[in-house]
């Protein structure tokens, strides 16, 4: 498993009249979350998008538990849980600053050659650095 922890700060223009995180923004977050992932094994997005990979996302999930407010300050947690093959899985949870957590969600994204626009497995540079990074959880020690 690979875990990261990145915090950001709720903007005025993120928020709807209540001055709750508006719905759509949540995407924007994650995506924080998984550019950061790949940065702390080593290598920046874009990075990967100049190795001729793309990465679309082909499924996004979300439950809102709470409400993410304006000027709160927000830990994103981001998971890779799974070795990737044509597909890599991201998981993430939201804390508030009470250490609570208000949403939880999953993205899928396909590795896509960007000279083919063909669907291709984990480039083999990408897999070395999660391999270099992945960490057993008690879960994968029980299997």
């Amino acid at each position: 498993m690979i875990h990261t922890t990145h915090s950001i700060r709720v903007r005025y223009a993120e928020t709807d009249p209540m001055k709750y995180v508006y719905y759509g923004n949540y995407a924007q977050y994650f995506e924080v979350g998984r550019v950061e992932l790949f940065r702390s094994i080593g290598i920046s997005y874009d990075e990967i998008e100049n190795q001729g990979i793309w990465l679309p996302v082909s499924d996004y999930k979300i439950k809102y538990i709470r409400p993410a407010l304006y000027d709160q300050k927000l830990e994103i947690h981001t998971y890779v849980k799974k070795i990737p093959g044509v597909r890599i899985e991201f998981e993430y949870e939201i804390y508030n600053e009470e250490h609570i957590k208000i949403t939880e969600a999953s993205t899928t994204l396909f590795f896509l050659d960007t000279k083919t626009n063909k669907i291709i497995k984990c480039p083999d540079f990408l897999m070395e650095m999660i391999e270099a990074n992945w960490k057993e959880t008690a879960e994968d020690t029980l299997l």
